[in-house]
This record gives structure tokens, sequence and C-alpha cells, in this order.
């Protein structure tokens, strides 16, 4: 267990937020974890984490540990695709139910879908519910964040295929979009470019995204955050209003990896701006709203994961204009998922072949779970 300071590092924008300080424990909750994507806290205790190779790993809230594999017609696993985001439903405890998202394919035609499983027996089988309209031949930036709507509707961000970012404009295409259905593949009927027909616009929720990861809503207000990867720079956290076309590609404020320009464009007409953008890159993979007494200082903040950086960051949503600091500086990780526990204390999954859960709360705090595993 480690008791460290929480590091403040140079804002995104000149003005600085509250600063965050204090001292904190460092537990690790689960390990062994192999290319692991998002975590979901069971209400009864314990934790569901999706690997991408088609596996959910299962810890009860006694510590013990079951690997679930799923049987997912299709499911295509390169790359960054693979069983990709977990929702568990309203009724889990009963029904032991949970909505995905993964990629479904092959290398030369691969989609992102929505579908569902009870987790219960041996290799549950999902059934797939919804696909997007356009498949792609690349095994990256698919998106896959899923965001359960108070309606009961769903929001699932998509990804633009990285080789087809025009696409993200186009709305006969649902790349580079965040897209909104019924939980039995319909579009819904508040859509902004919704038709009888259920064509390919009638799903779009919002347009001219590069490769969304993180999607909240925020239980106060409403409001629906979104951030996504930029290319060399102009990562961006964006707050989501149906029919809003947030640029990509024709504005971004970052640049190819070549080094070639992508746009000369960083404001158009009727596209809308990022509240907040990190050029060099951090490469944000998810995001949550905290609202906790655990940690007094975090209260009201996004806290925004990242690949590239290896850190946590906190975004204070009543700041205009927005800006970043650096938290848990002792992390030093690639992170691919934040939550917020039940008990307040922050959740955060590592990335890649060894990946972990851990759990960070104030040194004040005497609630480490009593079956943490180191």
């Amino acid at each position: 267990m480690l008791a460290v300071k929480i590091l403040l590092l140079s804002p995104v924008y000149a003005d600085v937020p509250p600063v965050l300080t204090g001292n904190f424990h460092q537990t690790q909750i689960a390990g062994y974890l192999t290319n692991p994507w998002a975590v979901v806290e069971n209400p009864l205790g314990g934790w569901l984490i999706t690997e991408r190779s088609g596996i959910i790993v299962e810890y009860t809230h006694a510590g013990e540990r079951q690997e679930i594999p799923l049987e997912i017609k299709d499911l295509y696993v390169d790359g960054q695709g693979g069983l990709l985001d977990i929702v568990l439903s309203d009724d889990f405890i009963e029904s032991r139910r949970v909505y995905l998202s993964y990629a479904i394919g092959t290398a030369q035609s691969n989609y992102l879908a929505f579908g569902t499983t009870r987790l219960i027996g041996d290799n549950p089988t999902v059934t797939t519910l919804f696909k997007v309209s356009s498949g792609k031949d690349t095994p990256v930036h698919f998106g896959g964040r899923l965001l359960k709507m108070p309606d009961n509707s769903w929001l699932l961000t998509s990804g633009d295929g990285f080789d087809y970012r025009e696409q993200a404009q186009r709305k006969q295409s649902h790349l580079g979009k965040v897209l909104r259905f019924n939980t039995d593949g319909t579009p819904h009927k508040d859509n902004p470019f919704y038709s009888a027909e259920h064509t390919p616009a009638s799903y779009i929720y919002t347009l001219g995204h590069r490769n969304p990861q993180g999607l909240v809503r925020d239980p106060s207000t409403g409001k629906i955050w979104l951030n996504e990867h930029g290319p060399a720079g102009g990562d961006e956290i964006n707050l989501l209003s149906p029919g809003n076309n947030y640029g990509w590609p024709v504005v971004t404020l970052g640049e190819d990896y070549s080094g070639a320009q992508i746009t000369p464009f960083d404001k158009y007409p009727g596209m809308t701006d990022p509240l907040l953008n990190w050029t060099p890159s951090i490469a944000p993979s998810s995001m949550v709203v905290y609202q906790d007494d655990l940690f007094t200082e975090l209260n009201n903040h996004l806290l925004v994961s990242s690949l590239k950086d290896k850190a946590l960051y906190a975004v204070a949503l009543d700041q205009n204009p927005m800006s970043a600091v650096q938290i848990f500086a002792t992390i030093n990780e690639r992170l691919r998922d934040v939550i917020v526990g039940r008990d307040g204390a922050i959740y955060v999954l590592t990335d890649g072949e060894r990946g972990r859960l851990m759990r960070f709360s104030p040194l004040r705090d005497e609630g480490v779970p009593e079956h943490s595993l180191r």
C-alpha cells in the first residue's frame, strides 16, 4: 500500500483549477488481466471486467475469480478490436444480464456491434442487437463506449476506422459518430436525422468524431460529455448536443502522424469547438463524473484516464475555460478505464497484457476492501 501526494501539473490552459492536494491509498484489487477494456461494479459486491479476447473476468465480493468465456459469433480480435464495453442491466442481480459492445467480422470487413447475454452457465451466447452500417478493413478506431440513457435508449461511440476519416462527415455512414438506438437495435425516434425508413442517418446522435472512447452523463445536470483521440495532438473533450457536428476531419488542432497538415481550419462555421484540447496528445480512453464526498477536492470533476500519458486527469466542470490536472502520479501505467465505486473510491483499470484494477482512496479512509488482491 502506498501513501503519496496528489501532484498538480501544468494545466492545459492558463487558468489553474482548484489545487488538489492530500494523501491517498493505492491498492491493487485485481491482477493478471489480459488486454482488459472495461470494468463495472457488481451491485452485490465485486467486479466484472471485459478482456478483448471475449472473456469476462468476474471477481466476487469474497475475492474469488471466475473467467466467463462468451460465445460471440464472428468476434473480431485484432489491433484494437474484440470485446469492449460492458453495462449491467437494471435487474442484473436477478437476471445476470449484461449489455456489451464488441467488434465482429473479418480483417477485410469488420464492424462495431452491440449485444446482450445472461452470465449463466458455460459460454453464454451473446445476441447481437445492432451493428454499425459501415464495414472497414482496418483493426483500429472502433470507439466502442456505451452509455444507457434515462429513457432506456443507448448511446454508442463509433470511431472513424483510421483510414476512413471522411466518413465522419457523411450521414450515410456510421463511422465517426455517436449513435443512439433502442435496446432492440432500432433508431430512437428523437434522433435529429430520424426517418421512418431507418436509414443510416436515423441512428446518428452527433457526427464529426475521430475515435471517441469516453462517454458519460452528468446525473446532476443531464449533460453528456465525450472525449476522443485526435491524431498527433488535438485530443478533445466535447459537450454533446443532438445533431451537432464536432468537426473531424474538417477541423482539428492536431496534425497527421507524418507531420503533414490535415486541414487548415481550427474553426469552421456550423461545427462545434471542443471545450478542452490536449496537444500534445494524452490518448484519453474513458471518463467519469466524480460526485462524492470521499475526495472532496474532486467533487464535480470529470476524471479522464489516458493511455499515452499513463495518467489520470481531473477536469473541473465549473471552470471556463476548462483545464486539466494530473492526479495520483504514482500510476505510470497505460490506463484503459476509470469508474467511481459505490464507496466513493476511484478505480482505474490498466491496459495491456498484464492489466490490473487499482483502488484509490484518501489516506484518512479506512475502507480498503478486505479481499484486496495483491
